[in-house]
């Protein structure tokens, strides 16, 4: 089967390379020329574990192309999936769909050949009827199906979760979008992945709900860990605890700094605005958006309160280490290091930091930083090490190089990854979150 994959970013780049390697012919377009030389070239636009390799064999195998032109890239493709960008919108932060609907008029303008047009984009409930209007509007004489197909990837592990998902969400308003989607899917079949057809509403809406319930359990163990500081209590055993029930479950219950990514942050606050549109207000998702806001900026005063306090910041040196938003990727989108490094800078304290991926996109978020070359190299001199990011890298620090190079022994970890007792043994003052 041929799969037009139209947007060549996060999403569509790893959709197609895996459609790819189940067998299809895949073509991934994207209007921007410098990003279709790069990946000619088996230069990749992200960092994603083993996308790259996954990319080129696939194109070497003759089953992966890349183009900038739309109407050579959909002419006899089943599906279309359309993979743009959906970010939130200046001013209001509904969620911008314009690059959708440019897709879906060149489509309908275009269309040589009966297809099923797919949303893979995170979109609002009611994005794939407007799809389907302008599609229908546009005049073509083709047969078409409307469908969405929300993503659940997690940057980082993108390529496993593709290949191996939990479900597969289809929504579909008739046989034939479904039939299509069955063949699209059919070599997941094997793996005995399951698939969900569901209205196309519903499928819209399970992504923003999925992504908004998981926000949720992060901001209420982060609360979590904030009582913990205050009782005495130890939250990576409140965190076991609650996790070990399977109406919970363990995931996506570790303290930190805050969420952030591509996801989170405008996906909770789309869902927000729909559900204003709609008079339906969700009033848990509107307490997770402000409290994650609010903690970012908290921990960069947990960090100043370590140092001795905002009055006494000035002139003091703190290194970072980690700046993405999670390890494994380079994705800085709402990073908490952004407001971390803000709250330092404000203080007048001077940041270094360290980031095995990042760095090249965070400086232009974060020029008050100057970037080091390693994480030892970050440290010397600091009055504090500041665990941000839980990279492997920072696993295993060599505690006595950094207690040599640092001009105060004191570390604070925003990723607990550390054992409290193994870092005071080595003569440092340790904070963590939620711990004592």
């Amino acid at each position: 089967m041929k799969i037009a994959m139209v947007g060549s970013g996060y999403v569509g780049l790893v959709s197609g390379a895996c459609f790819a390697d189940f067998g299809h012919d895949v073509v991934c377009i994207d209007k921007d020329q410098s990003k279709i030389d790069r990946l000619h070239d088996g230069i990749m636009p992200i960092y994603e574990p083993g996308l790259a390799e996954l990319v080129g064999t696939n194109v070497k195998a003759g089953r992966l192309t890349f183009t900038t032109n739309l109407a050579e890239g959909i002419a006899g493709a089943a599906a279309i999936f359309i993979a743009v960008g959906t970010p939130s919108r200046r001013g209001d932060g509904h969620a911008d769909l314009s690059f959708v609907y440019a897709v879906a008029r060149e489509v309908g303008e275009t269309l040589s050949n009966d297809a099923v047009v797919v949303t893979k984009s995170t979109v609002p409930v009611g994005t794939g009827d407007e799809v389907e209007r302008i599609l229908r509007e546009s005049g073509t004489s083709h047969k078409f199906s409307v469908v969405s197909n929300p993503e659940f990837l997690r940057e980082g592990a993108a390529i496993g979760d593709f290949k191996h998902p939990d479900r597969i969400v289809i929504g579909a308003e008739d046989e034939f979008g479904r039939e299509v989607m069955r063949e699209v899917y059919r070599p997941l079949f094997l793996n005995q992945s399951p698939i969900l057809f569901t209205s196309r509403r519903s499928s819209e809406l399970i992504k923003y709900a999925g992504n908004a319930f998981l926000a949720t359990k992060i901001m209420f163990i982060n609360e979590m860990a904030d009582l913990c500081e205050k009782v005495g209590a130890d939250v990576q055993d409140v965190s076991r605890g609650i996790g070990a029930d399977n109406r919970i479950g363990p995931k996506f219950l570790h303290a930190g700094p805050g969420y952030g990514g591509s996801c989170f942050p405008k996906d909770t606050l789309a869902l927000l605005k729909t559900a204003e549109d709609y008079d339906s207000p969700v009033r848990i998702v509107e307490s997770v958006v402000k409290a994650n806001e609010t903690r970012k900026r908290a921990m960069g005063r947990k960090v100043l309160d370590a140092i001795g306090g905002v009055e006494t910041a000035r002139g003091k040196k703190v290194a970072l280490l980690g700046l993405t938003f999670k390890p494994n990727t380079d994705d800085m989108r709402d990073s908490p290091s952004i407001a971390i490094a803000m709250a330092l800078h404000d203080a007048g304290v001077e940041v270094t930091a360290y980031d095995p991926e990042g760095m090249e996109q965070a400086a232009p978020l974060m020029p008050e930083v100057t970037m080091m070359k390693d994480p030892y190299s970050a440290i010397d001199g600091a009055d504090a090490v500041v665990i941000v990011t839980e990279w492997d890298v920072f696993r295993a620090l060599d505690l006595g190089r950094v207690k040599e190079l640092a001009k105060v022994p004191l570390l604070v970890d925003l990723r607990n990854i550390y054992r409290p007792g193994d870092v005071r043994d080595a003569g440092f003052t340790y904070v963590s979150i939620g711990r004592h």
